[in-house]
């Protein structure tokens, strides 16, 4: 549910009538959310076979399908899309990012060919379960732990593999004006090792943290009021809140790549979850204010690194 200054969930539908406005205004809009709901159920469906077929034959388009569907997605809904950041370009990735809507999936899956790890509940939904699953998407069921372990079991043969996978460590979504605590136990998957058949040797995951940040409509800064047309949380439906983020139309987001670490690097569980949360939220609060914040966010000491270099200053002290 909403918290702090969100707007309440039972209020977006009457914020938007005033919004969007009424006469002809109103009906183009209506106009646009039936051409673009048609296009993109319409072209979702003339995919779907294409991409089972890949699946079921291991063809190499099934990696590099969905991620030209979701570019044509974007340019079919308007989303305009502002990179910063490095992406990381080292092999097999994990990526953390804080969870605003739906829209976030269509835009990361354009940005690079990429799968996703989800709540088990999702394999059910209507149509949008069967995308998930073309689009290979882990299923994880957070409440029964020895199904917890097979998908732990499928995350590190899929990055085993060489895919990059996306998290949500929130664990839900927000109202897009800020981000939720990371749960560190959704970053376990950080703890395998790669091993890599050139070097015969292993290597740590890679972690990059991601914000994807919602900051314009229709060219106009968004702001609290607007924002939650496309933030998809608390108990909103899925598919009226669909119809009304194409009603309200073209918009802006700012995607930010911060820089990767790895679990050995910042120590633990924890301390990785609260670096991810950290860059993100100050990514997130850079795009929303349209300025860069001063400084950087620092990685959480390595206890090994604390240790050794007292142990340096010890031996140079009584050397």
């Amino acid at each position: 549910m909403p918290e702090g200054n969100s707007v309440p969930v039972s209020e977006v539908g009457s914020l938007g009538t005033g919004i969007t406005g009424g006469g002809k205004a109103h009906f183009m809009g209506r106009v646009r959310a039936l051409v673009l709901l048609t296009g993109f159920i319409g072209s979702a469906f003339l995919l779907m076979p294409s991409q089972a077929l890949a699946l079921r034959f291991g063809w190499p388009m099934a990696k590099w399908l969905p991620n030209r569907y979701h570019r044509f997605l974007c340019r079919l809904l308007g989303i305009r899309v502002h990179i910063r950041g490095e992406r990381y370009a080292g092999g097999a990735c994990l990526l953390a990012i804080n969870h605003t809507s739906w829209l976030d999936i269509p835009i990361l899956a354009s940005l690079q060919p990429c799968s996703f790890v989800a709540k088990s509940e999702v394999n059910a939904w209507p149509f949008f379960g069967t995308l998930a699953r073309l689009q290979e998407t882990v299923f994880v069921e957070r409440e029964r732990r020895a199904r917890t372990a097979d998908s732990r079991n499928e995350i590190h043969a899929r990055i085993a593999a060489g895919d990059t996978l996306v998290l949500f460590p929130e664990g839900t979504s927000s109202d897009g004006n800020r981000v939720l605590p990371f749960k560190s136990a959704l970053m376990s998957v950080a703890q395998l090792t790669l091993v890599s058949s050139e070097a015969d040797r292993e290597a740590d995951l890679a972690v990059q943290p991601v914000s994807v940040a919602y900051t314009r409509v229709n060219g106009l800064p968004m702001g609290r009021v607007l924002r939650p047309f496309f933030a998809w949380y608390g108990d909103m439906e899925l598919f009226p809140h669909l119809w009304e983020a194409f009603v309200m139309g073209p918009i802006d987001v700012v995607v930010e790549y911060h820089p990767p670490v790895t679990i050995r690097e910042v120590g633990n569980r924890k301390a990785l979850a609260q670096y991810c949360q950290d860059c993100c939220q100050r990514g997130l609060s850079s795009a929303l204010l349209g300025r860069d914040i001063p400084g950087a966010v620092a990685r959480p000491e390595r206890p090994a690194g604390v240790v050794a270099r007292f142990r340096r200053g010890f031996l140079k002290a009584t050397g």
